[in-house]
């Protein structure tokens, strides 16, 4: 008999205050209880723990997720039924399991030490009080200088100005760092290479706090080592553990797709192509979006000015076929390099902010209607 997790048939309450809530425990086994504290210490949680259901009862039912040694099956049998219960045991041929599982209302089985990594992702999911995902837009240039890396500056720097908990995640190693073009290069955090040997689950809150914050946003950029690549484990953890925060995370992305920026396209909830209008831009940029399209699902178009003869931002997306997003203003003080300018979406009343700003509204939108 095979076991590990299985029957999953809700979704466990939240804490009403809307905090992330204790992980409550019960066993009298001792060494079932040593692992279950083990894995709680890993998932950076620390739970309430009881031999029987407690008394009063309110632990048992504002607990976001409880863990019933199997040994305790019996003694929790008359409590009250619940979402995110889970029957935790060790001997993988008691069939037995599953008529107490039943019988206490539990959502899932998990036989130690093979669901030891699912288990420490859900405990963590408790610990960090896990909400609605950050939504994630990655952006990406039609072709070489197409403003791309400006736009996502400008994105994120509007979305913090906002109020939503934002992260930039410089996606190209060879772009020059988004640092820079913040103004943050010397400022203190961990880059990429800090990350590239990240495997299975990053804790959210510590990426956070760990990175460089610029503009009231975090951001994820390169140092001025020789990376030149994010491996796809790395990149699938970093994302992950940004989404699970809430808000916003944006990912500028380069145009040459490795399996490091497959995996981001993986994780995109849209994409934006930034096409400077012209037809050769264009013509570039039918064989990136033919590329990204068979990962991302959700890419729309961003044309930048100014425009060649026969050509305007509908036209463009007609002959590339994606929904237009609309026209990519130029910032006057962007064409101006001077040593301490402000960053891309800086101006709030600026036409990039602005079209940064409807961009969010409307997207944010589309979020809730869905």
């Amino acid at each position: 008999m095979e076991t590990v997790t299985a029957a999953v048939t809700h979704d466990p309450p939240g804490p009403a205050s809307g905090r992330p809530g204790k992980p409550l425990i019960v066993t009298e086994d001792a060494d079932l209880l040593d692992d279950l504290l083990r894995l709680c210490a890993a998932a950076g949680a620390t739970p309430e723990v009881h031999h029987g259901v407690p008394e009063p009862r309110g632990s048992w039912e504002a607990a976001p997720l409880v863990l019933v040694g199997d040994d305790a099956a019996r003694r929790v049998r008359g409590a009250g039924r619940r979402g995110g219960v889970v029957l935790v045991g060790r001997d993988q041929d008691d069939s037995g399991v599953w008529r107490r599982a039943v019988e206490i209302g539990a959502d899932h089985v998990l036989m130690l030490p093979d669901g030891e990594q699912w288990l420490v992702d859900r405990i963590a999911d408790v610990a960090e009080g896990v909400g609605r995902p950050a939504l994630t837009v990655g952006v990406i240039g039609g072709r070489g200088g197409a403003g791309a890396s400006t736009l996502a500056c400008a994105l994120a720097v509007t979305a913090a100005r906002e109020g939503l908990r934002t992260l930039l995640v410089d996606g190209d190693p060879l772009g020059g760092g988004l640092d820079v073009v913040l103004g943050g290069e010397a400022a203190a955090g961990l880059r990429w290479p800090a990350f590239a040997g990240s495997r299975g689950r990053l804790g959210s809150g510590a990426l956070e706090e760990s990175l460089p914050e610029l503009h009231s946003l975090r951001v994820l950029s390169w140092d001025r080592g020789d990376s030149v690549a994010v491996p796809p484990q790395a990149m699938r953890a970093v994302l992950a553990a940004a989404r699970r925060r809430g808000g916003a995370v944006v990912v500028d992305l380069p145009r040459r797709i490795d399996d490091g920026v497959a995996e981001a396209l993986a994780q995109l909830d849209v994409g934006l192509l930034v096409v400077p209008a012209e037809l050769r831009a264009v013509a570039a940029a039918r064989q990136v979006a033919s590329a990204v399209q068979l990962l991302l699902r959700d890419l729309r178009v961003t044309v930048r000015g100014p425009y060649a003869p026969g050509l305007d931002d509908r036209e463009v997306a007609r002959l590339l076929d994606l929904p237009l997003v609309g026209e990519v203003p130029v910032e006057p003080g962007l064409l101006r390099p001077h040593e301490h300018r402000e960053p891309p979406g800086a101006a709030a009343r600026g036409p990039l902010a602005r079209f940064c700003r409807e961009f969010w509204e409307r997207a944010l939108c589309e979020v809730r209607v869905g």
